[in-house]
């Protein structure tokens, strides 16, 4: 099925609310959010004009999903919006979304065994042996951030803290080498920089993804390749062995695996990281709170440092057969588009939402998604980075300033790209 295969139909008008414009994401996050809550108020949903993108598309338009329960209700509806035909609001050919993103760009039951057999690796003692790691590398982390700091420097916190732990623990997962990882790293965050400039010119932006893409992917294969002859105590070997029902990852399916890991375990918990640091700095009533009880309460807190976070922004999926959404009817093959970001700020589901409380409960948010098939399968590992991280940060840090974050130009990711840190006066 291709958009080509949708009914004939009298177009529809595209929406005042222009959520497919450049300079509607060059905004501020809350500045935004004014457009989402206007959206969110209104009845239906809104008919979006096409993201224009470098690939011949017949693509009409997208259906914005922005309120946290009709979200939720397509998330966990496979059977009728499905993402097979891809997940990226843009229009990129489902074998390349495949590629980059996976299983994420699968239906069950593709989705649901390749999601089995990778589930199977994190056994209990891998689970372990990986916590271990995180928490050693989240000292190591801290110790050179203090370092850093103790010598008069100003700091960009997010080259040197940020995004050093979770490059750190998909490295330890996978196995990659110490001298690989900045190149790993790099091509994670261009991968998922989309439209900003500092990762290349608008004009080069699809060649320079692609060959980001090509490097991870390849980096992902031939690890594989090697793990076949020389098995380690990593998952990457825990991959290449791994069987259900007589099926194996193949080579192929492990080099696209490397490409999600990379991207998504690497700097959706980057993100948080940023965001989080920036508002508990910005609320210390909250850090002395959380400090007060940390192993009771941290778990709580992490869950509204995600919400807060919103390192997500949206996923696309498409409606496999006519169906109805919030009153609007949606014929087979339309695009509808989940932002995530709207849903974790809608006033009807959290009191407040404009607020960071990490004493939030409870805490309905969608940073790992809006559940169904697609649920987070990080999120066990992303909550332990955040909780190892902030317990070191938070009690070892003395008072320090920030300067104003730098953000990602992304429709993709609420990307910080840098944020200065100094010791206060």
């Amino acid at each position: 099925m291709t958009i080509e295969d949708t009914e004939a139909r009298t177009p529809r008008p595209y929406h005042s609310l222009d959520l497919s414009d450049r300079v509607f994401w060059e905004q501020t996050f809350p500045t935004r959010d004014e457009t989402f809550a206007e959206l969110r108020a209104q009845d239906g949903l809104s008919w979006q004009r096409p993201v224009s993108t470098i690939f011949p598309s017949e693509e009409t338009g997208y259906w914005a999903v922005t309120r946290h329960s009709d979200l939720k209700y397509v998330s966990q509806h496979n059977e009728i919006f499905g993402s097979r035909y891809g997940i990226s609001i843009d229009y990129v050919p489902a074998e390349i979304q495949q590629i980059s993103t996976f299983f994420l760009a699968m239906d069950p039951p593709d989705h649901s065994r390749y999601r089995r057999l990778i589930s199977s690796v994190f056994t209990p003692r891998q689970v372990k042996l990986i916590e271990e790691q995180i928490r050693s590398n989240a000292i190591e982390v801290v110790d050179h951030l203090l370092t850093k700091l103790g010598s008069g420097e100003e700091v960009d916190f997010v080259a040197e803290c940020s995004a050093k732990l979770p490059m750190r623990t998909v490295s330890d997962m996978i196995g990659i080498a110490p001298s690989d990882r900045e190149a790993v790293a790099y091509a994670a965050e261009a991968l998922f920089g989309g439209t900003d400039t500092e990762y290349a010119d608008i004009e080069e932006i699809a060649a320079h993804t692609f060959a980001q893409l090509t490097f991870l992917n390849t980096t992902g294969t031939e690890l594989a390749q090697r793990r076949r002859d020389e098995p380690a105590d990593d998952l990457m070997t825990r991959l290449v062995e791994a069987e259900i029902d007589g099926e194996r990852l193949t080579d192929t399916d492990i080099g696209s695996f490397m490409v999600l890991l990379a991207a998504a375990g690497n700097d959706t918990t980057k993100q948080t990281t940023s965001h989080g640091f920036k508002a508990l700095v910005d609320h210390p009533e909250q850090v002395a709170w959380l400090l007060e009880d940390f192993d009771n309460r941290i778990g709580g807190a992490i869950e509204e440092l995600v919400r807060w976070s919103n390192p997500l922004i949206a996923f696309a999926r498409t409606a496999l057969v006519d169906t109805e959404l919030a009153g609007e009817s949606i014929k087979q093959g339309e695009k509808v588009v989940l932002f995530y970001c709207s849903a974790n700020r809608d006033n009807s589901v959290f009191d407040r939402a404009n607020e960071f409380d990490i004493t939030r409960t409870p805490n309905p948010h969608v940073g790992f998604g809006g559940g169904g098939a697609h649920f987070c399968l990080g999120a066990q590992v992303a909550k332990m980075q955040l909780r190892h991280l902030f317990r070191e940060l938070l009690t070892r840090l003395p008072r320090v300033e920030l300067g104003e974050p730098q953000y990602l130009h992304s429709s993709l990711i609420h990307g910080v790209k840098h944020m200065s840190v100094k010791l206060a006066d």
